[in-house]
């Protein structure tokens, strides 16, 4: 849906992403960016054994398997806002999320934005209020949040 002009969207419009599972390896894609990007040498830097990519370690802190690092939800939901209002979304507003549920190995993740408020600005932005929300296929919350986007008026 990105386009030049992102159309205008109503208070109530629900915008959801396709389901996807929660994969071993986008796990692992998080446990060890972080390390890999500070070190910036062109090469993987793993990192030690944590609850989002080793089974052993995860069943050593009370949990059935690994989870899902709250980032990868919150970058999808990040996502889903760029979808629906292009670049105005990575450069103005802000969004908040909060997970309330662990997300485990093969889970399906639908990621979800609902408007809520809707305003034009004295800057000729048109700023709109968000729900969001990341729910699994049996429709139970895994991360919740809001967010905010400017977007300028043609």
């Amino acid at each position: 849906m990105s386009t030049a002009q992102s159309p205008r969207y109503a208070v109530g419009t629900q915008v959801r992403l396709s389901p996807r599972p929660m994969t071993r390896e986008r796990m692992r894609w998080y446990v060890d960016i972080q390390e890999t990007v500070q070190v910036d040498d062109g090469r993987i830097h793993v990192q030690p054994p944590t609850i989002h990519d080793d089974d052993a370690y995860a069943h050593k802190q009370g949990l059935p398997g690994i989870i899902s690092d709250g980032m990868i939800t919150t970058n999808w939901i990040h996502g889903l806002l760029v979808d629906m209002f292009g670049p105005a979304a990575a450069g103005t507003g802000w969004l908040r999320t909060k997970y309330i549920r662990p997300i485990y190995e093969d889970q399906i993740v639908i990621a979800a934005a609902k408007v809520i408020g809707v305003l034009d600005n004295e800057r000729r932005e048109t700023v709109y209020t968000l729900e969001v929300w990341c729910e699994d296929d049996q429709g139970q919350m895994l991360t919740v949040g809001d967010a905010c986007v400017h977007q300028a008026q043609p």
